[in-house]
């Protein structure tokens, strides 16, 4: 792993990403399955918190399970990988939903539902960027899954290329209700 600079923050990016992507399909099946099952704002974030855990760490681990490394093996593995990464993207990303009005009460069929929780994810992935490099330095987070050998899941290249997506559609309806 590399000790500092450009290298490092190229590894710290490239983590993000890949826990992002657990966190998304974890909070967008949370915040549907609530929205849709008409919970409250509280049930549906504990809802999506949940699942984004259950995603992020998912995503770890089974490439390590289809290694053959063990259930008992992979499990401190996920666990020192990504908890810290996906508490600050939980926080930042529930915060910021929290915070666009009206965003909690609108349906799935509304932009703003699908606007704010697009944007919240991409800017809750840019909070957890310098965590995972300050992990990262110190042999921790991510650096704990590069010291088994074994990487799995989507390419960072078409997550960062979809958060960019996310981003600009999200703040494109944010600024629209917000004038609108």
């Amino acid at each position: 792993m590399p000790a500092g600079g450009r290298e490092l923050t190229q590894v710290a990016v490239s983590a993000t990403l890949h826990c992002l992507t657990g966190c998304a399909i974890g909070e967008v099946a949370g915040m549907l399955i609530g929205t849709a099952l008409g919970l409250g704002n509280l049930a549906t974030i504990v809802l999506s918190i949940a699942l984004a855990f259950v995603f992020g760490y998912g995503l770890t681990s089974l490439p390590l399970l289809r290694a053959g490394l063990a259930l008992g093996a992979v499990i401190p593995i996920a666990l020192a990988s990504d908890t810290l990464s996906i508490t600050t993207m939980e926080i930042v990303d529930n915060a910021i939903v929290l915070a666009v009005p009206g965003a909690m009460d609108a349906g799935l069929g509304d932009l703003l539902f699908w606007g704010s929780l697009a944007f919240a994810l991409a800017i809750a992935g840019v909070f957890a960027v310098p965590v995972n490099r300050w992990l990262i330095a110190r042999g921790k987070g991510h650096a704990v899954v590069h010291e088994t050998g074994i990487h799995g899941g989507p390419s960072p290249r078409v997550v960062g290329l979809a958060a960019a997506v996310a981003f600009v559609f999200g703040a494109t309806v944010l600024i629209a209700e917000a004038f609108g």
